[in-house]
């Protein structure tokens, strides 16, 4: 046994302690075939100074597992347009890294939108991830600018008729909150991707069960493009109950009652969050999924935690003798 085989061996035996302790099922190491999972991971962007060497810290740590491309969030109302470009231009210039820019349609004019995706275009992003977008105070009820897109669909049209963008939307395994019915809720994300975008990333969710029939769902309304999961590693779980509160997902008791008590232990919610986290990941790889997002919160060491127990690794340096032996 190798020593990176031994190191798996023996975080799995740890992983088993844990999820005994936790009541959760440990599951058998991933077969060599299903650790060829491909990683995304999204950051947002920061508003101080500190927070931006936080940003960079977390996105030099999560480098070297070689995701996909790596999103940058834009605030409700476009209120962090010049930050996200920032942040985004920063990740192109200064690492290897495929940045995808979150670009939303709320509160802004098409021509105010085009000239967004022109200036994207022309710093050399190639990627977009395409929402509607919240109003800037979250009890307003989204309104389409009079002139502007009506909604994502309208986003991706127009952004395939201004570049050939890379374009990912997003999807709800629960269901949109403002959406009439679960059956309206697919037929829009059907228009999204007819529209021109390549794939969906989820909503986050802590049922892996209700993941795939979700994606049974899709499958069955005839859309054949990946629907990537999208993964929340819990550490606050009072911040969670209000992103779920907001997007409409919902946070089984189970999960809860598993930080109760941890308020004041940061290091064993840690231990948690990367137990659950790992276990539902190894779940969804193991029924097929070969792709996973991470909503960082642009923290790395939890999610790069629970990439290593999943054995996502940094690829290993080819050591010198081997090059001179040819």
């Amino acid at each position: 046994m190798t020593s990176a085989q031994q190191e798996t061996s023996a975080l799995h035996r740890i992983a088993e302690k844990v999820a005994r302790r936790l009541k959760l099922k440990a599951r058998a190491p991933l077969a060599p075939d299903e650790t060829r999972v491909s990683v995304t991971f999204e950051f947002f962007p920061p508003k101080t100074q500190q927070m931006e060497q936080n940003l960079w810290h977390a996105i030099e740590k999560l480098a070297p597992l070689q995701p996909q491309f790596v999103s940058v969030t834009y605030g409700a109302g476009g209120s962090t347009r010049e930050r996200t470009h920032a942040t985004v231009k920063r990740i192109l210039q200064e690492s290897d890294l495929t940045p995808a820019a979150h670009l939303t349609c709320v509160g802004a004019s098409r021509a105010e939108v085009d000239q967004v995706v022109r200036h994207y275009w022309a710093t050399g992003v190639r990627h977009i991830v395409a929402l509607r977008g919240d109003p800037p105070e979250r009890e307003q009820r989204f309104q389409p600018h009079p002139d502007g897109y009506a909604n994502a669909a309208e986003l991706v049209a127009g952004l395939r008729r201004l570049a050939d963008f890379d374009i990912t939307v997003a999807a709800y395994p629960e269901v949109h909150p403002e959406a009439r019915s679960a059956q309206a809720d697919l037929d829009n994300l059907k228009r999204k991707l007819d529209a021109g975008a390549s794939r969906a990333i989820t909503q986050f969710f802590f049922d892996a069960d209700m993941y795939f029939r979700f994606v049974d769902k899709v499958r069955a309304a005839g859309i054949s493009a990946p629907i990537i999961p999208g993964i929340l590693p819990v550490t606050n779980f009072t911040r969670v109950k209000e992103f779920a509160a907001i997007c409409g997902a919902s946070v089984p008791d189970w999960v809860g009652g598993l930080f109760e008590g941890l308020d004041d232990d940061p290091e064993a919610r840690q231990l948690v969050a990367a137990t659950v986290a790992a276990e539902q990941c190894t779940e969804l790889v193991q029924r097929g999924v070969r792709n996973l997002h991470f909503y960082t919160l642009n923290r790395a060491a939890l999610t790069y935690a629970i990439c290593h127990i999943l054995g996502i690794r940094p690829a290993a340096p080819i050591a010198a003798s081997a090059v001179s032996d040819g």
